[in-house]
């Protein structure tokens, strides 16, 4: 059978406590929302902004990439090039 925990004891209940304690937390997660309500005003007024939102973002990932096969690269070097 499957034990409840009390909300005492649950790890995500002391995370939204703490998260509700401090002042200004609610106001964090306003702002994007209100920002995520724009943006979807904006594309359906303008749907061209969604093209140019997915090329900004492949070009971002594509930046990631290589940033991280160029880490991965001096990374394993280093590493295989260890004096013993």
């Amino acid at each position: 059978m499957e034990e409840k925990m009390s909300m005492s004891t649950c790890p995500m209940a002391r995370v939204c406590m703490g998260m509700t304690e401090k002042p200004g937390t609610s106001l964090w997660m306003i702002v994007p929302g209100l920002i995520f309500i724009a943006l979807g005003i904006a594309i359906i007024l303008y749907p061209q902004i969604l093209v140019w939102l997915v090329a900004i973002a492949l070009i971002v990932m594509g930046l990631a990439m290589l940033m991280m096969v160029n880490f991965m690269r001096s990374f394993g070097k280093r590493i295989h090039n260890k004096p013993a």
